[in-house]
């Protein structure tokens, strides 16, 4: 088979086989939450890319330049999305976008939404692209899940979608979307407007948003070892096993 055709085989199992794991958990009435980064933003006086309606002298002035001098600083809002409940949740980081960031994300969601919406839930889906923080072969992402399985008692099931494929992760076009839309021509002043624009963002079909200041400091370039790796409660699922995994909680 030529490697295009087998590379779009794949693919399209891999949807169909997202799509019957999230039919199994909706069925159950378990939790999926779709999950990624937003593009790193820098929070000043700087232009907004977009157009938004202001009444004549009214136009916001920005710097001419958006030197990262000038910034109170970066952000980075990573995000879950709840497609059930058409309801999602923002981390802002001010650090870098790393695995153990990834993972305090959800971390927060459930604490914040998670475990009220879903008191009897066992285990938990993620839908997450395949590269970045969150990537299937992110050794910290598999790390910091399962630490996150031992703390809350879940089942932590991952379906990663093939490389290319982002746009298709429900996210993106039901969540990060319309907060690019909401905040666009606007700009970005301080983390509290962040914090609010993101909060205000709404659609006709019921989307609601909470967001928070996630003040603490990722490290890069953290290393794992085999021996840690091994020690992982991890298994792959038969159909693409590189994309598919469940991380079950560990006994003490």
């Amino acid at each position: 088979m030529p490697i295009i055709a087998k590379i779009q085989v794949e693919r399209d199992e891999q949807f169909k086989y997202i799509n019957e794991k999230s039919k199994e958990f909706v069925t159950a009435e378990a939790p999926i939450i779709s999950v990624d980064a937003k593009k790193k933003e820098l929070v000043g006086n700087f232009k907004n890319n977009g157009q938004t309606w202001k009444k004549k002298g009214e136009a916001d002035e920005v710097d001419v330049y958006d030197f990262l001098s000038l910034a109170e600083g970066r952000i980075t809002p990573y995000g879950a999305y709840d497609p059930a409940r058409n309801e999602g949740f923002v981390n802002v980081g001010i650090s870098y976008d790393t695995a153990e960031f990834a993972v305090e994300s959800i971390r927060r969601w459930w604490n914040l939404f998670g475990r009220k919406r879903y008191p009897n839930a066992t285990k938990l889906m993620i839908t997450a692209d395949g590269g970045g923080s969150n990537g299937s072969r992110n050794k910290g992402w598999k790390q910091y899940l399962q630490n996150f399985a031992n703390e809350t008692n879940l089942e932590i099931v991952v379906c990663h979608f093939p490389p290319g494929t982002s746009k298709w992760n429900k996210i993106e076009h039901r969540m990060f979307s319309f907060i690019s839309m909401n905040w666009k021509g606007r700009p970005l002043t301080s983390y509290e407007t962040v914090i609010n624009l993101i909060k205000g963002t709404t659609t006709t079909k019921g989307l609601s948003i909470d967001a928070q200041l996630d003040e603490g400091i990722y490290e890069k370039g953290k290393t794992f070892s085999e021996k840690e790796m091994s020690k992982l409660y991890l298994e792959r699922h038969k159909k693409h096993p590189n994309w598919n995994y469940t991380i079950k909680p560990q006994k003490a």
